[in-house]
């Protein structure tokens, strides 16, 4: 009987021991579900090698790389076509454990999607440097030229282009996301004329709160499987713990409210007094978002 006690009373204690390590085990997990990352052009890095120094340097998970100056030229300015540097830049990334999620066409913040004769080829590239970094998320800001509560006149040929290179995203197994300056309802509208599941929405929390919407409501409106990922910043002003209009705390609480969960992407949010001071105001922001989320 003793000996039978003492074998129950071993298995009860191995199965809260394993119950402890399986809750602990569980709760590490969530806290990995979120990662932070820096914008290679907003660390002043832009496809330069280092940039994974760098952002390792601010702690940050991974970096979202841009596809360099566009302007009037006919293609991005990207090293990433060179298989030197393809090599390089994956070894580098490797070397510094840095993750590439994403890589951004910032140049369409000026340019006009709508209008550029060439649009497949430049996303097309975007695609190609994506595989080549084992990214899965495209940034296309629709930009400035393309404000559809300005130019609403663009609106059918934007639905046609986004749409196709939806096609071109789904082919390949990745996300386009687009950036716009509508609220969270015209969006959603928006996705559903487009049709593609190959186009998302890429949210910047910048926008509803610059603009005096209801940030949470907006995220609960667009959905976990419409939000492919955050630019989790505000405009140059303050560094993120002293931003009094953007509540992190509430933020995450909507997040996991949503069942959403993904990469964080510091844009901006610099001390206007010291814009320029990459190290500061990154690692402020991104020691931040790891506290709130990790």
């Amino acid at each position: 009987m003793k000996n039978n006690c003492f074998a129950y009373t071993l298995c009860a204690l191995c199965f809260l021991e394993l119950f402890a390590f399986s809750t602990y085990a569980s709760s590490r997990q969530e806290d990995r579900s979120f990662k932070v990352a820096v914008c290679d052009w907003m660390i002043l890095k832009r496809q330069k090698i280092g940039s994974f120094e760098l952002a390792r340097e601010l702690n940050a998970d991974g970096l979202e790389m841009d596809m360099g100056g566009l302007g009037t030229r006919d293609s991005f300015d990207n090293k990433l076509r060179q298989p030197y540097f393809q090599q390089l830049f994956q070894e580098t990334a490797a070397m510094h454990c840095i993750e590439v999620p994403s890589v951004a066409m910032s140049g369409f913040y000026a340019q006009s999607f709508a209008e550029r004769p060439d649009y497949e080829a430049l996303v097309q590239d975007c695609l190609n440097t994506m595989k080549v970094m084992g990214a899965k998320v495209a940034f296309l800001p629709l930009g400035v030229q393309c404000d559809l509560n300005k130019h609403a006149e663009l609106r059918p040929v934007l639905i046609e282009r986004l749409r196709r290179v939806g096609e071109l995203a789904v082919h390949q197994g990745v996300v386009i996301g687009i950036e716009t300056s509508l609220d969270a309802r015209a969006e959603v509208k928006l996705l559903k004329e487009i049709n593609s599941r190959g186009i998302k929405i890429y949210y910047n929390f910048q926008n509803p709160l610059q603009n005096g919407r209801d940030l949470h409501k907006e995220l609960r409106t667009l959905g976990k499987d419409r939000i492919c990922q955050i630019h989790c910043t505000d405009t140059d002003e303050v560094t993120l713990p002293n931003n009094k209009r953007l509540d992190m705390q509430k933020v995450k609480k909507t997040l996991n409210s949503m069942g959403w969960s993904g990469w964080l992407v510091v844009e901006r949010s610099r001390d206007k007094n010291d814009v320029r001071n990459v190290k500061k105001n990154f690692g402020i922001n991104v020691e931040y978002l790891k506290l709130m989320f990790q």
